[in-house]
């Protein structure tokens, strides 16, 4: 996640980005599957049931810059320093939850979030909402792997060195084998603490042809995904933001999801798996600086 750590100054302060900018609109579109892969079976993130959602939010982002008649802007979709979360919650989309989401009321999580930077003032600025999560521990106590936490101070954490998302998709390592064991067939991405959330019993399928799955990846089974080969990665995941752990990535996660059993020896009695316990050390979290001060660009929003 070095990445991260990479143009700080950017996040921060979107006129570095754009020199210009005075509004960001901020978008949402619902990717809540229809249909999903079978329980019992080697599950992915149901954001990546579908086609490259970079792919699908650029171009409707420039359609949406052309109806609005505006010239001057940039259009981003997780592919630039943008602080996409805080910028949602600034224009009132939602607030983030304790998984670091965006939860958006009534309509839950499941949303792909996108940035118009123009360069002129709108006529009307949309405000945060305050969180609506109150005391509830759903996503907490849902995570397999205890990754997410809440400091001290109250502020929530989640330490990616426990994610199965960041461990299943971004890290190029090994998966250590204490969290190995607690994937229970998560091959890709982990959807557990978003599953949890009482805000997604409000989410609607979406209508959205290029993000349903294809046929072929809800009739994998644990065999096929173990005899998956090359070529076939290729063919299932065209165009699929699966690519980005890549077939080795893919096949590493397949074998220690659904690790063969190892027969007990003989006259052993065979022990419980000890249980996973640890606290979250790194915070996902960032604050914008210089909130409502001299030009910064303000906000308003849009949800499809």
């Amino acid at each position: 996640m070095d990445y991260m750590a990479r143009h700080t100054d950017m996040r921060l302060d979107p006129r570095l980005l754009m020199p210009g900018v005075k509004s960001i609109v901020s978008v949402a579109l619902n990717y809540a599957p229809r249909d999903r892969i079978p329980k019992g079976e080697p599950q992915l993130a149901v954001y990546a049931y579908g086609q490259d959602y970079h792919d699908i939010v650029r171009p409707r982002l420039h359609q949406l810059a052309a109806a609005l008649g505006i010239e001057h802007y940039r259009a981003f979709c997780d592919s630039a320093p943008v602080l996409e979360r805080y910028w949602a919650v600034q224009a009132g989309l939602g607030w983030i939850g304790r998984n670091q989401q965006l939860i958006i009321p009534h309509a839950g999580s499941m949303f792909f979030l996108g940035e118009l930077f123009i360069a002129s003032e709108c006529d009307h600025y949309d405000h945060p909402l305050p969180s609506r999560c109150g005391t509830c521990r759903a996503c907490l106590d849902a995570c397999p792997t205890g990754a997410i936490t809440v400091s001290e101070g109250g502020q929530p954490q989640i330490d990616a060195r426990r994610c199965l998302s960041y461990l299943t998709i971004e890290n190029r390592g090994d998966i250590p084998s204490d969290i190995a064991a607690l994937m229970h067939g998560t091959i890709y991405g982990c959807d557990r603490c978003q599953e949890a959330c009482p805000w997604n019993r409000f989410a609607t399928p979406t209508a959205e042809p290029l993000l349903q799955p294809r046929p072929e990846l809800l009739l994998m089974t644990r065999e096929r995904w173990s005899q998956l080969t090359p070529e076939q990665y290729r063919a299932l995941f065209k165009g699929s933001a699966v690519k980005r752990a890549k077939y080795e990535g893919l096949m590493r996660n397949v074998r220690l999801a659904d690790p063969p059993p190892t027969p007990p020896l003989e006259g052993v009695r065979p022990t419980p798996a000890p249980s996973l316990a640890g606290r979250g050390v790194n915070s996902f979290g960032a604050r914008g600086k210089g909130q409502g001060a001299g030009d910064m660009p303000r906000t308003l929003n849009t949800v499809h």
